[in-house]
């Protein structure tokens, strides 16, 4: 049984009647008379809204329309605010009394959540760590899916069910190798003068000149021959990984590729991956000789012969260590292929989101790679090699 009818009237006189009434079970029935074209104001909204969030208990929000004309374009809008009202009471809603336009246009509305403003940070300072924790935890957990789909490629392309363009990878491996090295000689001789420098100068005073031999050998080998070349690469090849998917990114391409069925992974990440491994350690050996040559040129002028020199680094270093160090390099080709190819994968679809993108992976790739250096070195150290 219906009580007394509701009617809701616009803030000018003219404007045309909206009424609520409240029905039996607890429903509610919006009921909108007709003039509602060119109604300025529109009914008052706020006090239909107040009527709905007086209601209590379950029901169903019912809209009565009779001869009202439905070209405006506010009333859409306007029944969305009372259709959203009503499911914050937890009333159902009825649209089989408005006409088939309206309903279908509220219900592609409601298939979407209503857009809030972003919410200010909090100037805590607290907050901001928690946030930046936050951060780095989902950063973390995607980094990892990732490196788990990369190693799920791999087995497939050890099987033989990978598919990329080798014309493509003959090209990555180029510019990973063969275009790297004019930066990693000119990098690695100057680091290897630096150390013969440091390491004469201060030896000498103690009578022991020859065992700058023993410390530039022995830092190349073990440590600053792969360190320095992941970190080469890292700033050359990785962010050019990065960019290089960011903009395929972009340009949609990579969307492409999926819609054919082909998988990115395979198709751009593995020949990348596959590239650097088998060039990281080539370099890593090239760079080693390199530093021991920068450190030769520091050798003559402290009177110490070329064949003094090659016999102590000979006794000095021993295929162990460079052993050592060629097992890293493997570590750092992956480090700098993942992070690099990640960030470009997961770039936005702006010139500046592949600028970040490329920002992020190098530093990303160099941080690794000094992290997995220190846990190497201990690892090293503990099980004494």
């Amino acid at each position: 049984m219906r009580t007394a009818p509701r009617a809701v009237k616009g803030k000018e006189e003219g404007t045309p009647p909206l009424k609520l009434n409240r029905m039996a079970g607890g429903d509610l029935e919006v009921s909108v008379g007709p003039g509602w074209e060119g109604a300025d104001p529109l009914p008052c909204l706020e006090t239909v809204l107040a009527g709905i969030r007086e209601s209590s208990g379950p029901g169903t929000l019912i809209f009565r329309f009779g001869d009202a004309d439905t070209r405006d374009p506010r009333l859409v809008p306007f029944l969305l605010d009372i259709i959203r009202a009503g499911r914050e009471r937890r009333l159902g809603t009825d649209l089989e009394s408005l006409p088939e336009s309206v309903r279908k246009l509220l219900r592609i509305a409601l298939a979407v959540e209503p857009h809030e403003p972003p919410r200010k940070a909090s100037s805590n300072p607290i907050a901001g760590i928690g946030r930046q924790a936050f951060r780095a935890i989902c950063e973390s957990r995607g980094f990892l899916e990732f490196m788990g789909e990369l190693v799920y490629t791999f087995g497939r392309f050890l099987t033989g069910k990978a598919r990329f363009r080798k014309r493509d990878f003959w090209s990555i491996l180029q510019a990973c190798g063969v275009d790297a090295l004019p930066i990693v000689s000119l990098i690695a001789v100057m680091v290897g003068v630096i150390l013969g420098f440091v390491g004469a100068v201060q030896l000498q005073k103690f009578g022991a000149t020859i065992y700058m031999i023993d410390l530039v050998g022995l830092a190349m080998a073990r440590e600053m021959g792969a360190v320095m070349t992941g970190v080469i690469l890292s700033g050359r090849t990785g962010a050019a990984f990065a960019a290089h998917l960011g903009t395929m990114n972009v340009n949609q391409e990579i969307d492409a590729l999926r819609t054919l069925g082909i998988s990115a992974m395979e198709f751009l990440v593995l020949p990348r991956t596959i590239a650097l491994v088998l060039m990281m350690p080539l370099l890593t050996l090239y760079a080693n000789f390199l530093g021991w040559f920068g450190a030769f040129i520091v050798a003559i002028p402290m009177n110490i012969s070329p064949a003094e020199f090659w016999i102590q680094l000979a006794e000095a270093v021993s295929l162990t260590n460079i052993a050592l160090g060629i097992i890293k390099s493997f570590f750092f080709g992956i480090i700098v292929a993942a992070s690099g190819c990640y960030y470009g994968l997961r770039s936005g679809r702006s010139s500046a989101a592949v600028g970040q993108a490329a920002t992020r992976a190098v530093v990303a790739g160099i941080t690794w790679i000094i992290i997995f250096d220190a846990v190497f070195a201990f690892t090293f150290e503990i099980i004494g090699v």
